[in-house]
């Protein structure tokens, strides 16, 4: 039965069986009502079992036919260790449990089609996988193990539930141990495991570097350039001419710094400010990286692509080649460069005058974080002497930035106060030291000055109505607001949500509160977690979190796509070509822009995470038996999450917890003791021991511990 006779044949059966008068039937009496002749019984059991496997008809303990009395949803399905996983549908709120049983084959990533069960049996809508419409993932990155005759990878993506088999004449030479790229040949079903080859080894498990690589592979993040996007790179990226700067505005006179950390080498923003009576003269001076990136070229092809560059613990995978990133792309101090400047006039309370300029500038100087604190936080004299004829301008920016921060907090935008994680490697790449990375008031005045020009930028093109790319936060679920209110509750803290929906004043006041409270990093996590995640979108929605009506990305075009892609609307608009040709090619092609750009941010963040914690799994593994003090972050059923001073977070099981039988309370998100009455509960202080470490699974296991000795302690250690 050629594929044409079979769908024919499936829709007249399918429409059969969902007539009204249609009554339960087994194949047979289905087969003697259609009149279907013996011989053509096993092409009728073929179109059943089609309809079967579509998920279209389900069969009853009887054997009978009948209309399949789920829903059917596309999704993607994200696997578990555990063998379940869930299915995720755009569109909709909540993902779709899959119990192990009902999984058909699926592996993490397929895009398949789920019946979903008209019933809620749990928390949650429950559902089936009738079918798998693509693979999603082709290779994948795991720990090669032999046996006799063949071996087996087992995967660094604990979403991945099942081992490879490897034959050996697929193996490619791999021992014990070593890291490997496996393309899956064969996926399995009904309890055969999926097969694969070997196409690369990355190194072995204990070489210095392989446990990064091993991420970077596993995330199919590009690493190399190809020749031909180099060879371009090595035509434009040329000293900038007096040809390049005709027609653009002259600022190389304007007293302009750059400000950033010690490290960066892609310096792609600059700020100068001059007074104007009582109003400040703001300029937010960006790299305009449009003029040697062109659209459709390789190199654009090629940064569209990776979407960001990905800043991981021991490298930085650019989204473009050094040679411009760090090159003639990168406002390094007394170079001729060209930028994209927005000029703001702002009184005390608001920008009441801009304007947006194609223009070439050269820096004064390079700043870093450190200095400009040592001068505005610090008063550190021989920084100030050191930097003399720049300090009345950067004691000008620190009144600034806190006019504008006091602006946005009254409309109720909201400040996560979070210390990002430093982690510092010896020269093998194992960590010598953790530490919070804290925020400081030279890292807020640049991030308060680029909000600004990121919001009015945005604005301008909105009232223009000119194709954009925005960035979008939409406002919390209810339902998720009214369980951080009931949870908050248990901390004496209350949220007013109202019947319409919740204001970001609500979230900001209630951050306000907890300021400095032991609760503090707990809350706000909390808070973080009820919270949507930001993306980019063509439809200006607004930005929740920021409480701004308007909000797009237009200051990091070296390490961000849609920055770039803006700047290319903002210059043919200001050069006016923008028509209605060039308006249908934007409409066209942003979507998927902001479609691509928000999935490579979210595999960035992912592959920095999955890296922080193995970095903080080897650390630890340094530090078994040792006491640390820290606080409750996370309880549930099976223990409870205890993060340090560090940033280290480790679990300490409830079976550990030998002293009574500890039962979850999920509202009051605590354990208790039932004979001792003893609570575990968030934000709590406890004393714990390190005692494991997973490397593979980036997990830590701990145990509760009595505070021994008099010692004080340093980053939450006992020093005795």
């Amino acid at each position: 039965m050629d594929r044409e006779a079979l769908e024919k044949r499936k829709k007249i059966v399918y429409e059969f069986i969902c007539d009204d008068l249609y009554v339960p039937m087994k194949a047979k009496e289905i087969a003697m009502i259609l009149q279907v002749s013996k011989e053509q019984r096993e092409e009728l059991h073929a179109v059943l079992d089609a309809l079967l496997e579509e998920g279209k008809v389900e069969l009853t303990q009887k054997g009978k036919y009948v209309k399949a009395s789920g829903r059917f949803l596309t999704g993607v399905y994200t696997g578990n260790s555990r063998g379940f996983g869930f299915v995720t549908v755009e569109g909709e709120e909540e993902d779709i449990y899959i119990p192990e049983e009902n999984t058909n084959g699926a592996m993490h990533m397929d895009t398949v089609t789920v019946a979903v069960n008209p019933q809620k049996t749990g928390k949650r809508r429950e559902g089936r996988i009738i079918k798998i419409i693509s693979r999603g993932l082709h290779q994948i990155v795991g720990t090669y193990q032999s046996s006799k005759n063949f071996g087996f990878v087992v995967p660094d993506n604990q979403k991945l539930a099942q081992d490879i088999f490897i034959p050996i004449e697929r193996s490619k030479g791999a021992v014990d141990g070593h890291k490997v790229v496996v393309e899956i040949t064969d996926y399995g079903k009904n309890g055969k495991k999926p097969e694969g080859k070997i196409v690369e080894i990355l190194g072995h498990i204990n070489d210095p570097g392989t446990d990064i690589l091993s991420i970077v592979r596993g995330f199919d993040l590009p690493t190399e350039f190809a020749p031909k996007i180099m060879k371009q790179v090595e035509n434009v990226a040329k000293e900038v001419s007096e040809a390049d700067m005709a027609g653009r505005e002259d600022l190389r006179d304007w007293q302009m710094v750059t400000i950033d950390g010690e490290d960066s080498k892609d310096l792609d923003d600059a700020v100068s400010l001059t007074m104007d009576g009582e109003n400040y003269i703001l300029g937010v001076h960006i790299a305009d990286v449009s003029n040697y990136v062109q659209e459709h070229s390789a190199l654009d092809v090629e940064a569209l692509n990776r979407g960001t560059s990905v800043y991981l613990v021991d490298r930085v995978i650019p989204m473009l080649p050094h040679a411009l990133s760090n090159g003639i792309c990168s406002l390094n101090a007394g170079e001729n460069r060209l930028a994209l400047s927005c000029i703001m006039t702002i009184n005390p309370s608001k920008v009441i005058d801009h304007k947006i300029a194609e223009s070439v500038v050269k820096i004064d100087r390079r700043m870093t974080y450190t200095a400009v604190k040592e001068i505005l936080e610090d008063h550190n004299e021989e920084t100030i002497a050191a930097y003399r004829e720049l300090v009345p301008m950067f004691e000008k920016m620190g009144e600034l930035a806190a006019l504008l921060r006091g602006n946005r907090m009254k409309r109720g935008s909201i400040d996560f106060d979070f210390p990002e994680t430093k982690i510092l490697l010896d020269k093998n790449g194992r960590p010598l030291e953790i530490k919070p990375y804290d925020r400081n008031t030279a890292t807020k005045l640049i991030e308060d000055f680029m909000l600004i020009a990121n919001e009015t930028v945005a604005q301008e093109f909105f009232w223009q109505e000119i194709p954009f790319l925005y960035r979008t936060h939409e406002t919390p679920d209810e339902e998720k607001i009214r369980k951080l209110a009931t949870l908050i509750g248990n901390f004496g803290y209350t949220l007013h949500i109202s019947q319409e929906e919740i204001h970001p004043k609500e979230l900001q006041k209630l951050l306000g509160k907890i300021e400095g409270t032991p609760e503090e990093a707990l809350i706000s996590r909390l808070t973080l977690r009820s919270m949507k995640q930001a993306k980019y979108t063509t439809e200006n929605t607004g930005h929740f979190g920021l409480a701004a009506s308007c909000y797009c990305h237009f200051t990091s075009p070296i390490r961000r796509y849609p920055d770039l892609q803006i700047h290319r609307i903002i210059k043919e608009t200001l050069r006016g070509r923008m028509n209605h040709k060039r308006m249908a090619h934007y409409e066209t092609i942003l979507p998927e822009v902001a479609k691509h750009s928000s999935e490579t941010e979210r595999r960035a963040d992912e592959a920095e995470r999955e890296t922080e914690k193995l970095k903080k799994a080897q650390y630890m593994a340094e530090h078994i038996g040792e006491v640390y003090e820290g606080v409750i972050s996370g309880v549930a059923s099976y223990g409870m999450y205890v993060e340090l001073p560090n940033t280290v977070e480790g679990l300490v099981h409830v079976t550990s917890l030998t002293d009574d039988y500890y039962q979850y309370f999920e509202d009051t998100f605590e354990l208790v003791g039932e004979v001792t009455n003893r609570h575990y509960k968030l934000g709590q202080k406890v004393y714990i021991r390190v005692i494991g470490v997973d490397e593979i699974v980036r997990t830590i296991d701990f145990e509760l511990a009595e505070a021994t000795g008099t010692g004080e302690m340093k980053n939450g250690k006992r020093i005795d």
